[in-house]
């Protein structure tokens, strides 16, 4: 696993799911500024804790969304909760 690579397009697919910027929520009283909620991704040395329990490397699961990310693209999990897009 290359975790220098995870963490460079980590901090890339931040960027295009819209850190740091804020959208405008329509409340009853009026607007306000909101930012995206983030997804925490923990990395461990026998595993990850990213959207539910600890999950070890070994685990298909594990290694399918950390391909994706090495590949450059969110986790192919997330689809199911952005079937949008994030």
């Amino acid at each position: 696993i290359d975790f220098d690579l995870i963490l460079e397009n980590l901090k890339d697919l931040n960027v295009l799911a819209g850190e740091g910027v804020s959208h405008i929520e329509h409340t009853p009283g009026g607007a306000r500024l909101r930012q995206p909620e983030p997804l925490p991704l923990t990395l461990y040395q026998n595993g990850i804790v990213f959207h539910g329990p600890f999950r070890p490397y070994e685990d298909p699961s594990t290694q399918q969304c950390l391909q994706d990310i090495m590949d450059g693209y969110f986790p192919s999990e997330l689809q199911m909760l952005y079937p949008d897009g994030i």
